[in-house]
C-alpha cells in the first residue's frame, strides 16, 4: 500500500574491533597487585618454572656421568641464574614480565657434546663429569656472542620491522602448539597422577569461581597452587600406601614422590659461582653447533613476546616468547628497538649461563608466558618476586630440593594448560589480517602445515636411526641443520616470514595486517611505548630507544 512504510532493514551483526592491548587484564605490565597477593603470584610463577629446571638437569646429569649430588648442584645452579637474568631482563632488557629460565632448544646441543666422545677415556664418572660440562660452558659462552652482537648493534631490530601479523601468527602459535610432546605425553607417564591433576586445574580455574561466586578471583589466580598442592598429597598418600612398592623403575621414577633423590643430594646452604666445575674448555664445531641452536632460540623468544598480555633455537625462542609476553601483558606490540635491547640481553643470560655451569641455555619461559593468562595478571613486579623466590630457594638447597620433587606429570599437566594459552595468543593475531585474502591463506596454510610435517620428518629420522637426515663426517655440521629444522616454530616462523615478504600483491599492506603495526615502528611513534618499555632510572637519557 502506498501509505504503508517499509519493513526495517535487519542489522548485520558486527565483527569483533581488533585490539591493540588485551582487554580484561586484572594487572598490566605497570600496575601491580597488593603486596600479599603480588608474594602468592610470584611463588606460583616459581613453581611453574621449576618443571623445566628439574627435568633438564635430571636428563642430561647422569648421561655426563653425574650422580645425585651433582644433579641437585646443577638445578640449583640453574635455578639461581634464571633468577639473576629474569631480574635483568625485567629491568634492563625488553621490561616485560618474562622468566628467563633453561631452555629445551639448547639441549640436543648440549646431548651432542656428550655423546661426542671425546671424554671416554676418563674413567671417574665425576671427572667425566666435570669435562663435559667445561665443554658445555666453553660453547654456551662463544654462542652468547651472537645474540650479544644481533641484539645491542641494532641488527636485529632491523629484522622484525619485517615482522607482520600474519607471518607473526605461524611462529608465536608453534611456539606454543609445537611443544605438544611434552603434554600429555608427560601426563601418561603416570597416568593416576598427571590426569587428576589436568582435570582439578582445569576444574579450579574455569569452572569453580563460576560455582563459588565470593571467591571467582581467587581460584583463578591461584589455580596452580590449589591444584598441585591437592595433587602432589594424593601422590604421596599413594607413594606412602605402597600404591608404587615392585613397580618397574620406569614408574617408580615418574610416580613416587621420593624417587628424584634431590633432597638427599642437595646441601643445606650453598651459593653457586662462575666456574665452579673448573676453566671452560673451547672446541670450534661444538660453538658453532650451540650457536646455530642459539639463533633458533632468538626467533622463538621474538614470537613470545609479541603476545599481547605478558618458545627449537634460542634466537627464535625468545622473539616469540617476547612477543606472546607483551600481549598477556596488556602491553602494546614491543618496538623493534625493545626487542633488539632484550635479545641483546638475552645473550647476556646465556653468556652467564656458560660462566655459572647451568647445562643448558636460557630463553623466555613459554610455560610462565601462559601462566600470565591463567592468571590476567601481567605486573612486572610479580615476575620479579618470582627472580626473588628462584634466587632464596637455590641458596637454601634442601628447601628448594623439596619444591622440585614434585612428580614430572604434575609439571606436564600444567604444560597442557600454558602451552595452549601461548599457542592461542599466536592465532588471535589472525584479528589484525585479512581471512578473505587467498594470499593469506596460502601463507598460513603452508607454513603451519609445513612447520608440523618438516620437524616431524627430522624428529622420526633421529628416533629411528638415532641420527638426523643431514648425517655427513662432521658432526657440528650436522648439529647445525638438524637442530634448526627439528623445531616447529622455527620452521613455521621462517616460512611465513619468507613468504610474506617477497609474495607482492597489489594493495596487500592491509591484508597482512602490517598498518596495525605501523605506530610502534619506533618507539616514539606511540606514546605507550614510553610508559611500558623505556628503562629505569632515567637511563634512556643515556640509552635511548629509537
Amino acid at each position: 500500500m502506498a501509505g504503508k512504510a517499509a519493513p526495517a532493514k535487519a542489522e548485520e551483526p558486527a565483527p569483533h574491533p581488533p585490539k591493540d592491548q588485551l582487554p580484561n587484564v586484572a594487572y598490566c605490565i605497570t600496575s601491580p597487585p597488593p603486596w600479599p597477593e603480588a608474594i602468592l603470584l610470584g611463588f606460583q610463577h616459581y613453581l611453574v618454572m621449576l618443571g623445566t629446571t628439574v627435568i633438564i638437569p635430571t636428563t642430561l646429569v647422569p648421561q655426563m656421568g653425574g650422580g645425585n649430588e651433582e644433579k641437585a648442584k646443577v638445578i640449583q645452579t640453574l635455578l639461581f641464574v634464571a633468577g639473576i637474568n629474569t631480574l635483568l631482563q625485567t629491568l634492563f632488557g625488553t621490561r616485560l614480565p618474562a622468566v628467563i629460565g633453561g631452555s629445551y632448544t639448547f639441549v640436543a646441543a648440549t646431548i651432542s657434546i656428550i655423546l661426542s666422545g671425546r671424554f671416554n677415556d676418563t674413567e671417574d664418572p665425576i671427572a667425566r663429569f666435570k669435562k663435559t660440562m667445561r665443554a658445555i660452558q666453553g660453547a654456551l659462552i662463544v654462542a652468547s656472542t651472537l645474540q650479544i652482537v644481533l641484539g645491542f648493534s641494532g641488527l636485529w631490530r632491523n629484522v622484525t620491522r619485517f615482522l607482520s601479523p600474519l607471518s607473526a601468527v605461524p611462529l608465536v602459535a608453534l611456539a606454543g602448539f609445537g611443544l605438544y610432546e611434552f603434554g600429555f605425553p608427560g601426563v601418561a607417564q603416570c597416568i593416576e597422577i598427571g590426569l587428576p591433576q589436568l582435570v582439578v586445574i582445569v576444574f579450579v580455574s574455569q569452572y569453580l569461581g563460576h560455582l563459588i561466586h565470593r571467591g571467582k578471583n581467587i581460584f583463578e589466580r591461584f589455580a596452580v597452587i590449589f591444584s598441585v598442592v591437592i595433587v602432589w598429597i594424593y601422590a604421596h598418600l599413594l607413594t606412602v600406601g605402597g600404591a608404587y612398592d615392585g613397580k618397574p623403575p620406569k614408574t617408580q621414577a615418574s610416580c613416587r614422590t621420593d624417587r628424584a633423590g634431590l633432597i638427599d643430594g642437595a646441601p643445606w646452604i650453598r651459593v653457586p659461582y662462575p666456574f665452579q666445575w673448573g676453566a671452560p674448555s673451547f672446541d670450534a664445531g661444538e660453538a658453532f653447533a650451540m650457536m646455530v641452536t642459539s639463533f633458533v632460540a632468538l626467533v622463538e623468544v621474538f614470537l613470545l613476546l609479541m603476545l599481547p598480555n605478558s618458545v627449537s633455537a634460542d634466537i627464535d625462542t625468545s622473539t616469540g616468547g617476547f612477543i606472546a609476553v607483551s600481549r598477556y601483558a596488556s602491553a602494546t606490540y614491543v618496538p623493534s628497538s625493545v626487542i633488539s635491547r632484550g635479545v641483546g640481553w638475552q645473550g647476556i643470560g646465556i653468556l652467564i649461563s656458560g660462566m655459572f655451569g647451568t647445562v643448558t641455555g636460557s630463553s623466555v619461559s613459554i610455560e610462565n608466558a601462559g601462566l600470565l593468562a591463567l592468571t590476567r595478571v601481567g605486573s612486572r613486579r610479580v615476575v620479579q618476586i618470582s627472580a626473588g623466590f628462584m634466587i632464596f630457594f637455590s641458596i637454601l638447597g634442601k628447601f628448594g630440593a623439596v619444591f622440585a620433587s614434585i612428580p614430572a606429570p604434575i609439571v606436564a599437566a600444567l604444560y597442557c594448560l600454558f602451552f595452549a594459552y601461548v599457542g592461542s595468543v599466536g592465532l588471535s593475531f589472525l584479528q589484525f589480517c585479512n581471512l578473505n585474502s587467498f594470499r593469506t591463506k596460502f601463507i598460513l596454510g603452508f607454513s603451519i602445515f609445513l612447520g608440523l610435517s618438516i620437524p616431524q620428518y627430522f624428529n622420526e629420522h633421529i628416533a629411528i636411526k638415532g641420527y638426523g637426515p643431514v648425517h655427513s663426517g662432521g658432526r657440528w655440521f650436522n648439529d647445525m641443520i638438524n637442530v634448526p629444522f627439528s623445531s616447529e616454530a622455527f620452521v613455521a616462523g621462517l616460512l611465513a616470514y619468507f613468504l610474506d615478504n617477497t609474495i607482492h600483491k597489489k594493495d596487500i599492506r592491509k591484508d597482512r595486517g602490517k598498518h596495525w603495526w605501523d605506530k610502534f615502528r619506533s618507539f616514539k611513534t606511540d606514546s605507550r611505548s614510553e610508559e611500558f618499555y623505556s628503562l629505569p632510572f632515567n637511563l634512556n637519557k643515556y640509552f635511548p630507544s629509537v
